[in-house]
């Protein structure tokens, strides 16, 4: 049998019809394509794709049991490394990670591993089988972790098997972090997906507290002294939006991508009036920035109902942080990108609303400090770009709400907070953090990575404090 060099087509929406809704995009591999799919792995026996994920997935084995027809046994051997297998299977970039080391991406394309892991994740979901609570021993520790985002949930869930009492405390009114405020429900869906791997979690042991701000309601301090814990682990992501301070931000009619995508994810502005949450979209939309956020920003703007949707990038395609399965799904659906370009000035009506954006053509120097060819302003060759919304996704830091409130943790002067690599041990004894909060805006699956290497790094440390 001839070996297939292509993957296998991932059935999507048609572009004219999705660009209009707020329905899943990529709609998963059946059975069949998903064992034709597995049949392309060549099961190498030193197998350079588990090297590429950060959570140490067993992918020759899982896929392996794909090729037998045995999920059930597939999805129980990625759950053993990785908490949120239907998420991962959606939003990683496995191109840079897992299916990056495959030797098939040699001479053809790699094995599609995120579909493969997408497809086991909903197999499961889909029987919707009842989850054995784990028993706790009388005398278990408690761990309380701060953010019920990926790195937060990882951490809890690992915690959980262990043995440890886990709570988590969040911020927000639902639990998921940047899975439920930031992703769109058309990559990934919250009812169907993201609620139900969080329930999940619970009906394991964990305790969820929504509406929980650590540093307001409680310190860090309070967790391990009059309340109880034993250790704590921060995975509060990066939060705060960044601007370029051009004149002209503070117009109406300009978002963070923060804002813009909280008001649509979490709080259901696609949804109006059914929720009670409006947004003001232009017919005119410049999204300025590069990176998934960006895309997922110009995209969204697409099905609220604008007319012309540009992204402004001051780099060049080749540098495009954002995967490019969605720069492809983006211009599938019509987004237009106005690359070497960078935004000097928004400019404002009378009445204070957006009517322009003014840019300057750049091109590309040397190489910067992060390997990239640094963008450099062509004199004179600013001109305006006729919109009515700016959405600026250049990127996100950290809230400093923790680490302002907690005595004898450092952060470094970015204000991420300061932790080991392996451990995520902080400055201060008992006190983990892993994820954006520490690295800056990164990868679900990085911060998941995080959390996983916090739990057994706080295991060992409760252990050897008994």
């Amino acid at each position: 049998m001839a070996l297939v060099m292509t993957k296998h087509k991932m059935p999507e929406q048609d572009p004219q019809v999705r660009a209009r809704n707020f329905q899943e995009v990529a709609l998963g591999y059946d059975e069949e394509t998903a064992v034709a799919e597995a049949n392309r792995c060549l099961g190498c026996k030193v197998p350079k794709c588990r090297q590429g994920c950060p959570v140490q997935v067993n992918i020759p084995a899982f896929i392996g049991k794909i090729k037998e027809r045995d999920f059930d046994e597939a999805i129980r051997i990625v759950k053993e490394s990785n908490s949120l297998p239907a998420v991962c299977g959606r939003v990683c970039p496995q191109e840079n990670q897992c299916e990056k080391h495959c030797v098939m991406g040699i001479k053809g394309e790699p094995v599609g591993i995120g579909r493969l892991e997408r497809f086991v994740a909903d197999y499961q979901l889909a029987k919707n089988e009842e989850i054995k609570p784990i028993q706790f021993a009388e005398d278990a520790q408690k761990v309380a972790v701060i953010g019920a985002g990926p790195s937060g949930l990882s951490c809890a869930g690992d915690l959980a098997k262990l043995g440890y009492k886990v709570t988590i405390f969040e911020a927000l009114h639902v639990a998921g972090g940047v899975l439920s405020y930031g992703i769109p429900e058309f990559r990934l869906p919250k009812e169907k997906i993201v609620k139900r791997e969080v329930e999940n979690l619970q009906k394991l042991g964990v305790t969820i507290e929504v509406n929980a701000i650590a540093g307001r309601l409680f310190t860090v301090d309070e967790l391990l002294g009059e309340m109880g814990f034993d250790a704590v682990y921060v995975g509060t992501g990066a939060g705060l939006p960044h601007f370029m301070h051009i004149p002209g931000e503070n117009l109406n009619g300009v978002y963070s991508s923060n804002e813009f995508l909280t008001r649509c994810n979490l709080m259901k502005a696609y949804d109006f009036p059914n929720h009670a949450t409006p947004i003001a979209i232009g017919k005119n939309v410049a999204v300025v920035g590069g990176g998934n956020v960006a895309m997922d920003a110009a995209r969204t703007s697409l099905r609220l109902g604008a007319e012309n949707v540009y992204i402004v990038y001051r780099r060049s395609e080749a540098e495009l942080p954002a995967r490019a399965e969605e720069v492809h799904h983006a211009k599938e659906e019509g987004i237009q990108f106005k690359l070497l370009n960078n935004p000097v000035e928004i400019l404002g009506d009378e009445n204070g609303w957006v009517k322009g954006l003014r840019c300057i053509r750049m091109e590309l120097g040397e190489p910067d400090a992060s390997g990239r060819r640094r963008p450099v302003a062509v004199e004179g060759s600013e001109f305006e770009l006729a919109v009515d919304t700016v959405i600026m996704a250049i990127g996100n830091g950290p809230n400093p709400i923790v680490a302002s409130t907690t005595p004898g943790m450092d952060t470094n002067k970015r204000g991420n907070i300061i932790a080991d690599e392996e451990t995520c041990a902080t400055t201060k004894e008992g006190v983990f953090a892993g994820g954006d909060i520490v690295t800056g805006a990164a990868t679900v699956i990085l911060a998941m990575g995080a959390g996983k290497k916090a739990a057994a790094a706080i295991d060992a440390y409760l252990k050897a404090k008994k």
